[in-house]
């Protein structure tokens, strides 16, 4: 064991990196030597044993708490570990696995003290309250560990943040996106921590991480400063990636690093909690004045930033006013758990309420306060009417969405949460983004993750399924609140606010999710489409209108965006199916916004909702797990078709924007250009612009785009000069499109037909060459995604099919003669969604 740990250790040093943690095998293997340790060795594996191994439910931890809690019973004996030892040992593993020995430790007078000191420091203790509060009553050492919660020594015990940090800037100009923290084609490495970072800015910095490296090794604690930073998908491993290079050590868990301070212009709102929760500093600050390589002095009482000469050279807020409390108690998810158990541990010893934390201050309504849907939403999910801009509260979270590409860190997340079950009613896992081209770790996780999912009462898909979205919204409830590690989970009927892969675990977890309630913009549409123009237009009318109305400029410096960390919420279009609802919701991740609703009917969402329950059924029937997760869904469902009503905004809402667009003005497509979801114009202005790859599919996309792509297709000659991609989001899309015979249409157009899933759209898998210029119906555009230089367009599906045919950007008026010939006078046929209870196979 110790021959083959450390030729690896020498593998991954070769690369700047340390080992990974012990397997259980390993565990197994080095309790054994510390049993009879080999001479010289006796440091080396103590090292191991108390450094290498993860903490709370990860299955090596249990073979490490198993271990001690033999030695703790007299049962094992190592002469390296006394029963001192391995209650101090325990108390270093966070949670989970190690708490019931200390719980029995604290009945061993010889061992009691230790364990109540241990014990005292861990707040993820979960059904273990219960058992101490009963055993303080006639035990002092328990009584010790409760009254130690209730005072938040947890807490207390810890630095505060640091009047004054002084750090020296690594800074990257212009706008960061999370795709360069975290490269989509690095995605299989995204557990791998220190693996996954080597992989940061290697096309936007490339030599920044050597830079870094080098700032620390002089000594300095090192600021990653930038004008926009974050932007894009909700990626915890973009976070764990910069608090690799910035952050600090955790003893006792290998591998990962909080603390570090993260300076930006503008923060997007993902990556800003995603650095809460990750235990580093976010500041939103003017960056004008900070340059690579300046040491400068955050003076976070004052609110100044200050020059080596003592010059004020930007000011700031700490906001939220709870980020302090959060950087001590290494994040916000471990602050509000604590919180939690030390407000309940104050219960049971009959205390009041503490004043040691600081608490939000929350906005008050005013008498015949008005809401927006959203706000309605998240108050229902609060218990209260509405909830405004500004509050901080604590929504269930009734559906949770993880996708595969951030689900192993995920599960990594919830083992540190020592979860053991889903507190929240729906956790689905998703393959979409791996299932075409599985890379060695992919298959391996295709193996074992869904079983980890499955212990804990949740819901997982198969590889081949398809896109997370398009099968989450498939499990929804209306008129509530959830999220998910993908940035466009986006809810049709609801409201889901993404994050990052902590945040994720911690609302499957728990069942609920902090959050700051954002203002909202709304987008009103009126009048009626023009023939030809698809809903895709009126996604891209969004920024269009906010461009000329002075709401959101294109160019990154000194850049404007009404939508940035705020609601965007949308009316107008009652009668739209839930499928092409979501094509307006989804598209809300491109604004930068921080969630997306839009106002249904209730005959739309009761259609979709008894297809779904059909799905559902369908799904235990062919052995899906969990099937009392399902059954409990439909059965939620079920209750709610009884007396359906949805909620809507009231009149006198307030919101930080009303957009109206008369959907009678667009009367030409229009495109976001390359390579910004943000530059959007009209086709007059790029037509002609030769094309090489088109692509259709991703969540942006339903059975309708690809029926009508087959129509304009439909006796066409293969088009040698265009690679046309076909993915379909779903398998249930997929196979309809067979039943009618629509996919022979795709191969007499050459097309190439991927597994349902993600395919081109994420950029880990299928790619295109270098450099090409490409349509794509795809969620967003950023450099190098879908291909190393490409140049993206985003439109619909329609034009796709268009350009196809012709190699090149049509004018309006080629595009609208072919949508006109082949496309209206079947539009009811082709736009015809999935309606599973009417359909054969699923209990029709």
């Amino acid at each position: 064991m110790i021959e083959a740990y450390l030729k690896h250790e020498e593998e991954r040093k070769a690369q700047g990196i340390p080992a990974l943690p012990l397997s259980p095998e390993q565990t197994a293997d080095l309790c054994k030597l510390l049993q009879a340790p080999p001479a010289g060795k006796e440091s080396f594996l103590l090292n191991l044993f108390k450094e290498r191994i993860s903490p709370g439910v990860d299955p090596a931890a249990e073979v490490k708490a198993d271990f001690l809690g033999k030695l703790l019973k007299g049962a094992v004996s190592s002469p390296l570990i006394n029963k001192k030892d391995a209650v101090k040992i325990l108390g270093t593993m966070i949670g989970g696995y190690n708490v019931k020995p200390l719980v029995d430790a604290l009945k061993d007078a010889e061992l009691a003290d230790d364990a109540a000191c241990a014990l005292s420091g861990i707040t993820l203790v979960y059904d273990a309250f219960d058992e101490v509060a009963a055993l303080a009553k006639s035990n002092a050492a328990a009584k010790k560990v409760l009254t130690s919660w209730a005072n938040a020594e947890w807490f207390t015990n810890k630095p505060a943040l640091a009047e004054t940090i002084k750090v020296k800037v690594y800074k990257v100009d212009g706008e960061i996106n999370t795709d360069d923290f975290s490269p989509a084609g690095d995605a299989w490495s995204r557990p791998d921590i220190p693996l996954h970072s080597l992989a940061m800015g290697k096309t936007r910095f490339p030599t920044g991480n050597a830079e870094i490296a080098k700032f620390r090794a002089d000594g300095f604690q090192v600021a990653f400063v930038g004008d926009v930073v974050g932007t894009g998908s909700s990626r915890k491993s973009a976070c764990n990636s910069v608090l690799w290079h910035i952050g600090n050590e955790i003893p006792a868990v290998p591998n990962k690093k909080t603390g570090g301070v993260i300076i930006g212009g503008v923060i997007a709102p993902i990556f800003f909690n995603t650095a809460q929760d990750s235990g580093a500093l976010p500041l939103k600050m003017d960056v004008t004045a900070m340059n690579t390589g300046d040491v400068i002095i955050i003076n976070t009482k004052k609110g100044e930033v200050t020059n080596e000469a003592g010059k004020v050279i930007t000011t700031f807020e700490i906001a939220p006013n709870t980020v302090p409390d959060e950087f001590r108690a290494g994040g916000r998810i471990p602050l509000i758990i604590g919180r939690a158990l030390t407000e309940k541990a104050r219960a049971a010893l009959g205390m009041g309420a503490t004043d040691i934390f600081t608490l939000p201050v929350n906005p008050v309504p005013k008498a015949g306060q008005g809401y927006s849907l959203a706000q309605k939403m998240v108050g229902k999910a609060c218990g209260v009417d509405g909830v405004l801009p500004g509050t901080a509260c604590e929504p269930k979270m009734t559906t949770v969405g993880s996708q595969d590409t951030t689900g192993p860190m995920t599960a990594d997340e919830l083992k540190e949460l020592a979860c053991l079950k889903f507190q929240a009613p729906m956790f689905m896992q998703s393959f979409c983004h791996t299932a075409a081209y599985p890379k060695p770790a992919d298959v391996k996780m295709h193996k074992n993750l869904p079983k980890f999912i499955a212990e804990r009462a949740g819901v997982a898909l198969r590889p081949g399924d398809g896109v997370i979205h398009s099968w989450l919204n498939r499990l929804l409830l209306p008129d509530t609140v959830g999220t998910g590690g993908d940035s466009h989970t986006r809810f049709p009927m609801g409201i889901s606010f993404p994050a990052g892969s902590g945040l994720v675990a911690f609302a499957g977890a728990m069942g609920f999710m902090p959050l700051d309630m954002p203002e909202s913009v709304l987008v009103r549409f009126k009048g009626k489409f023009n023939p030809g123009i698809t809903l895709r237009d009126a996604v891209n009318a969004i920024p269009f209108w906010a461009i000329k109305q002075g709401l959101l400029t294109v160019p990154k410096k000194n850049k404007k965006n009404i939508f940035n960390g705020r609601i965007l919420e949308m009316e107008g279009l009652p009668e739209l199916s839930v499928e092409q609802a979501f094509e307006l919701t989804d598209a809300a991740a491109e604004r930068s916004a921080a969630a997306g609703c839009i106002q249904l009917s209730e005959a739309s969402v009761c259609t979709y909702l008894r297809s779904n329950v059909a799905l559902m059924k369908k799904m235990i029937a062919e052995g899906y797990q969990d099937p009392q997760t399902l059954q409990n869904r439909i059965d939620a469902v079920n209750e709610w078709l009884k007396a359906p009503k949805l909620l809507k905004a009231d009149a006198n809402a307030e919101y930080a924007a009303v957009i109206e667009i008369d959907l009678a003005d667009i009367k030409e497509p229009i495109l976001a250009c390359p390579n910004d979801p943000d530059d959007v114009k009209l086709l007059s202005e790029v037509a002609g612009t030769q094309i090489h790859d088109v692509f259709l599919g991703s969540c942006m996309t339903n059975i309708g785009h690809f029926r009508a792509a087959a129509e304009i297709w439909r006796g066409q000659k293969f088009n040698p000069a265009v690679r046309t991609w076909i993915c379909p989001p779903t398998r249930m899309d997929q196979q309809q499109l067979k039943d009618e015979a629509i996919f022979s249409v795709y191969s007499a157009m050459g097309a190439r037909i991927e597994i349902a899933g993600c395919s081109l759209c994420m950029g880990n898998q299928a790619r295109v060459p270098d450099g090409v210029n490409m349509f794509s119906t795809s969620t967003r555009n950023f450099d190098d995604r879908i291909g190393n230089g490409a140049k993206v367009y985003l439109g619909s599906a329609e034009l796709g099919a268009v350009i196809t045919n012709m190699g090149k950007l049509p004018t309006p008026a080629e595009y609208l003669a072919v949508y006109k010939e082949k496309v209206a006078p079947k539009a009811e046929q082709i736009y015809k969604y999935l309606q599973f209870d009417e359909m054969e196979g699923y209990g029709k």
